[in-house]
């Protein structure tokens, strides 16, 4: 099929267009770029706070395997099990508090990495149900979700998602380098390479922008002597997935913390629907909205079984899978299947994944930078589309004022129950649950509530 023409449009497939391979590939491996750290961080991160060092390797490539799954899944739509657009699936850093606390709790009863990791699995299958049963009651859930609310959440994840680029493209986290001129070049000569490219009028430049970035930026670590090529570990050829490989545990203390986050996941991800909706030229309300909706939201869900399953920490919708369709003008889901095939393939095969792996931070944090702003922007614009009265300005100031001071001040709730830091410790979950409990409580005007209920009907 043709790219899209229509003068009105920034896009140069459309959701149902089908590129030829070779460009549908192209466009699958700037997702899988630009999403392939952040679906390892959280298990390096929750493999060495644990101890869980034996089981990494296993564990990345169950990882990649997973999302890559759930991608097609999405992607393809089967039964109704997915949004039927390009909704990348990767691990979720919300969970990250809550599974590490699940595997504390093992870990004082002197359980062993394998009990830990059976007790975490345990917990996120059942949690898993909850995203299923809300995915299928969002029409009811009408008065909470609303673009008010997802423009908020979704602007706060590009938020806090850009002090993850940041932090990438100065060095990373605890970098001995952090923040030298010769990382923030490597990250500048990326950004700008991306930007410049983004501007060009031919679609194809635009479609390899985030690919020509880093390759540039790959060179260019090389030449300086950012990026020192590394043995490859000794890895197996092929991971296989096993069912349960660690065992199967439950506690109801470690799956409260799980469960709600659970619930503020399908929130995001609503946000990173209605975002992804907009930039695909698709309506984002009426009744094809919210059919895309529970789809994408029981997507999400199976796709957290399925990880469970398979020995890998819930995934969810990722955000910056926005900022790639918006900076490469390519929406059509059948390249989401080839970012299923690719992620799948780099979880089979584990050596790839260390090559990609070596991509020095800098460079990966220019790229992610811009991509991550524009998820933010997404969110300024669902906002802009909301009437901004004085109720929707104090919910709007409200949310922003708590999560984004919560950000600036992470160690505020550190005297607080371990609970409520795990549901109140980042941006996101508490300027979203203040602005779903300040929708709720504060009273709307008369035109407001019929608009609201005809996004339902």
């Amino acid at each position: 099929m043709q790219p899209e023409s229509d003068s009105n449009t920034d896009l140069i497939y459309g959701l149902e267009d089908r590129p030829a391979p070779i460009p549908a590939f192209f466009a699958a491996l700037q997702h899988v770029l630009a999403s392939f750290v952040g679906i390892i961080t959280p298990p390096l991160v929750i493999g060495s706070v644990l101890g869980l060092g034996a089981h990494l390797p296993y564990l990345i490539s169950m990882a990649l395997m997973v999302s890559g799954v759930g991608t097609f899944i999405q992607a393809r739509r089967p039964f109704g099990i997915g949004a039927g657009m390009i909704c990348l699936q990767g691990t979720s850093f919300a969970f990250l508090g809550a599974v590490l606390s699940a595997g504390f709790l093992v870990k004082s009863r002197g359980g062993s990495p394998e009990d830990i990791l059976a007790m975490i699995f345990g917990v996120c299958f059942f949690g898993a149900f909850v995203q299923i049963v809300l995915s299928r009651m969002l029409g009811q859930m009408r008065r909470v979700i609303t673009p008010l609310v997802t423009g908020i959440v979704i602007t706060l994840i590009g938020v806090s998602l850009i002090k993850v680029g940041v932090t990438d493209l100065g060095g990373g986290f605890n970098a001995p380098d952090f923040g030298t001129p010769g990382n923030l070049g490597l990250g500048a000569l990326v950004l700008l390479t991306i930007i410049v490219l983004n501007r060009s009028s031919r679609p194809w430049v635009r479609l390899s922008a985030i690919i020509i970035g880093l390759a540039v930026g790959s060179i260019a670590a090389w030449f300086t002597g950012k990026l020192v090529p590394q043995p490859l570990p000794d890895l197996p050829l092929i991971s296989l997935p096993i069912p349960f490989k660690f065992g199967f545990a439950f506690d109801w203390t470690a799956f409260i913390p799980v469960a709600l986050i659970y619930v503020i996941s399908t929130i995001e991800t609503v946000g990173d629907l209605t975002a992804n909706s907009m930039l695909s030229r698709e309506p984002i309300e009426g009744p094809r909205y919210l059919a895309r909706l529970k789809g994408g939201v029981l997507g999400d869900g199976a796709s957290c079984m399925i990880a469970a399953t398979f020995s890998a920490f819930p995934n969810t919708t990722f955000a910056q899978n926005n900022g790639v369709i918006q900076m490469t003008g390519v929406a059509s889901r059948y390249v989401g299947l080839y970012i299923g095939v690719v992620l799948f393939a780099l979880g089979l095969f584990p050596l790839l994944g260390a090559v990609l792996q070596q991509i020095p931070k800098p460079v990966l944090g220019g790229a992610t930078l811009v991509m991550f702003g524009s998820v933010a922007a997404a969110g300024v614009r669902i906002l802009a589309q909301s009437p901004l009265d004085r109720r929707s300005m104090l919910i709007m100031a409200a949310s922003f004022g708590v999560g984004l001071g919560i950000a600036a001040q992470p160690t505020l709730l550190h005297e607080m129950p371990k609970l409520v830091q795990n549901l109140f410790d980042s941006a996101i979950t508490s300027g979203g649950l203040t602005a779903i409990i300040l929708n709720l409580v504060l009273p709307e005007e008369k035109s407001e509530l019929v608009a609201a209920e005809g996004v339902t009907e």
